[in-house]
């Protein structure tokens, strides 16, 4: 009995795999599917370096607006604890 589901178990990828229609990947030619690897991960290798040049510039535009507040009299008044005694 187990060798009759073994056997059935066998015969159904192979009737499967026949049955599959043709995907985009399979009618392309291999030169054109690398151009279109290629393209993609430049374009993946780009998206990357765009979002890290604008983390970088956030971080700077946020050490700059610190920097501001820092010499900005007002701001330190305003946010600075007003229990003095613990500074004696």
């Amino acid at each position: 009995m187990a060798a009759k589901s073994k056997r059935g178990r066998n015969q159904a990828p192979a009737a499967r795999n026949e049955e599959k229609p043709a995907t985009l990947k399979d009618l392309l030619n291999p030169d054109v599917l690398e151009k279109l690897k290629e393209a993609s991960a430049s374009l993946k290798a780009d998206e990357a370096d765009k979002r890290e040049q604008e983390r970088l510039a956030r971080e700077e535009a946020k050490k700059a607006e610190q920097k501001r507040l820092d010499n900005d009299f007002e701001h330190l008044l305003n946010n600075s604890g007003m229990d003095w005694h613990k500074y004696k």
